[in-house]
């Protein structure tokens, strides 16, 4: 687990988000097994505390099911999962946008950029 955590947002919400980012590209999968929060802290190393706030909000988010006694999985829920990648997608559009709002470039000399950006990109 590969994780840079920034200054501005909670660490635990950067854990969720991890998460999310691993289920979008297919790394983490329906029903597989993850780390124990005291296993994920220690890989991590982060403090215990927010490794659990991260379970929770994980869990109330239905992304995670935990049983009593057996390791936390990663939801089989087909909703749930099929609707994270999309909710990435639309945060980092929003982010965009609102970041390139005040600057009034044309809609259509904007997706030229961003073509244009996307395709060198992928050329490395």
């Amino acid at each position: 687990m590969n994780v840079t955590f920034n200054n501005r947002d909670p660490v635990y919400l950067q854990v969720v988000r991890y998460f999310k980012e691993q289920i979008a590209i297919g790394a983490l999968e329906a029903g597989q097994e993850i780390p124990s929060r005291r296993e994920l802290a220690s890989l991590l190393k982060i403090n215990p505390n927010t490794a659990q706030k991260a379970y929770k909000e994980m869990e109330e988010q239905d992304l995670i099911t935990t049983e009593k006694n057996h390791p936390s999985k990663i939801t089989d829920d087909m909703k749930v999962l099929s609707g994270i990648r999309e909710e990435l997608i639309i945060e980092a559009v929003d982010m965009f946008v609102q970041s390139i709002k005040p600057i009034n470039v044309p809609v259509a000399e904007l997706l030229n950029l961003i073509e244009k950006k996307y395709n060198s990109a992928e050329k490395g």
